[in-house]
């Protein structure tokens, strides 16, 4: 409500809502928050939803909500064939082909994920800016924990975009995600980045459905 008062808005103004959740146990909560304080019924992203993509996938209710928004919006957006390569949590690759089906992709572990794993684990290593390093040769700690998890998740990611154009040739490949724009400065392989796609899928699919 604060929020929504320094940009001069109220609940009221809100035609609708849509939510994109990967963490069931948080839906009726926010169902719950959005019947509250906004008046209406929440909608979830889902693959049963009108999402302007076909989708191949196996089970189709196992596909993430963030995974179809982020090919709704890359369809939308470049059309296909399109690559999605998202560095959330966990980092996701999405595949849409030519004909706008959403064909599968691969999941890897996040980088934020794994660094905090890494420190967590290890009482010696402290935390760490991820930026563009220096020098792929550290001469300190803070520096080899940053050129080892950029250069190594660009690594990754290169790595499995290589083969993901390998099997579908012609690909767009868009990055997004909260270190988007540090791996793809680093990357061989992206070719667009757009830090608001999985919100432009989310409202796309809303406007496709209410």
């Amino acid at each position: 409500h604060s929020f929504l008062s320094c940009i001069g808005m109220e609940f009221s103004d809100f035609h609708g809502v849509m939510i994109s959740s990967v963490v069931p146990g948080l839906n009726f909560t926010l169902m719950r928050m959005v019947q509250t304080y906004f008046h209406k019924t929440p909608a979830f992203v889902s693959s049963q939803l009108n999402c302007g993509i076909d989708i191949s996938y196996s089970p189709v209710s196992a596909l993430g909500a963030d995974r179809i928004a982020n090919a709704t919006a890359a369809y939308a957006a470049y059309g296909g064939p399109v690559i999605t390569v998202d560095f959330g949590t966990a980092t996701t690759f999405g595949v849409v082909n030519e004909k706008g089906c959403f064909v599968g992709g691969a999941i890897a572990p996040g980088i934020q994920t794994s660094a905090d794993a890494l420190i967590n684990r290890t009482s010696a290593l402290k935390s760490f800016t991820f930026e563009t390093p220096k020098s792929a040769i550290a001469d300190n700690t803070a520096d080899a924990l940053q050129s080892g998890a950029l250069y190594g998740f660009t690594g990754l990611t290169d790595g499995i975009l290589k083969r993901l154009l390998a099997e579908m040739p012609g690909s767009t490949v868009v990055a997004t995600g909260g270190l988007c724009e540090v791996i793809a400065s680093l990357s061989e392989y992206v070719h667009q980045v757009d830090k608001l796609l999985t919100l432009q899928g989310v409202k796309r699919i809303y406007q496709l459905n209410f």
